[in-house]
């Protein structure tokens, strides 16, 4: 794909927008996938008779769910392409890079995520992930206004031998219609990622409602707080129905920042 210098400025639309945008190809994939793994699944109970399976099975059994790409991927898919840019392969997304200069403020993030293929636990060496959010006001790099001519809180990192990738981001942000959440991509190698190829899975990441509280109560974060307050994961369009593998583990505080720890089969 090419990447377009002059893209035309588009906003955060809100709800609204999401949900006439998301519903794409990934999404139909999706369902016939877990689909053809509840028939996987069906299948094995009645052979083994209804043994259980062992812990490590059941671990890497699922994958994690299928989510929609949203309206601000930079991915190529909806206006501007972040993918192609050199310098886009880093583990630090707080600040702009590519000549743009900007840091995006917040309370610190370190995100460990492991990935793993679905059934086998087995490291998915080599794999790339490509994640963006929003930034502590609830806006997108590149979308937003205030914000298009930044390019912060998005990056590639590569899969080591155990399958771990790390990124040094902030707490997003919370905006209406959506509980605080990150989106990934997971591509097969970085060349793919960083030419802008097909990914083999979609997804999000729901943040725990404790320390989106603690956070929120913050002053950095003090217009987040009343629309987090106005959201629940039981009515997001995208975690409504289940987030069991799409809520990292948290461990830290507001003032020191957090570790968030999560397990992705793919």
């Amino acid at each position: 794909m090419t990447h377009h210098d002059h893209e035309p400025e588009i906003h955060d639309r809100g709800l609204a927008f999401d949900m006439a945008t998301m519903l794409d190809r990934r999404r139909v994939l999706a369902l016939f996938g877990a689909a053809g793994l509840a028939t996987i699944a069906g299948g094995a109970a009645l052979a083994d008779g209804g043994t259980t399976a062992s812990a490590a099975e059941t671990a890497c059994a699922g994958k994690v769910p299928e989510e929609i790409v949203g309206p601000f991927p930079s991915d190529g898919t909806n206006g501007p392409n972040i993918l192609t840019k050199t310098g886009v392969v880093r583990s630090d997304i707080r600040s702009s890079f590519g000549g743009l200069s900007g840091t995006a403020a917040g309370v610190p993030v370190r995100m460990e995520l492991t990935m793993l293929k679905a059934g086998t636990c087995a490291p998915l060496t080599g794999a790339a992930v490509y994640v963006w959010q929003c930034d502590k006001d609830g806006k997108y790099s590149m979308y937003a206004s205030g914000v298009l001519n930044q390019n912060y809180l998005r990056g590639v990192q590569a899969a080591s031998s155990t399958g771990l990738v790390t990124f040094t981001t902030i707490f997003p942000g919370a905006y209406p219609g959506r509980w605080p959440h990150i989106h990934f991509e997971v591509y097969r190698t970085v060349a793919e990622a960083t030419a802008a190829g097909d990914p083999i899975a979609t997804s999000q990441l729901a943040f725990p409602a404790a320390e989106c509280t603690a956070v929120y109560s913050t002053a950095p974060y003090a217009s987040s707080l009343p629309i987090f307050r106005r959201t629940s994961l039981s009515q997001d369009m995208v975690f409504r129905d289940g987030y069991s593998k799409q809520m990292p583990v948290l461990t830290g505080s507001p003032s020191a920042g957090y570790t968030a720890k999560l397990s992705i089969s793919i």
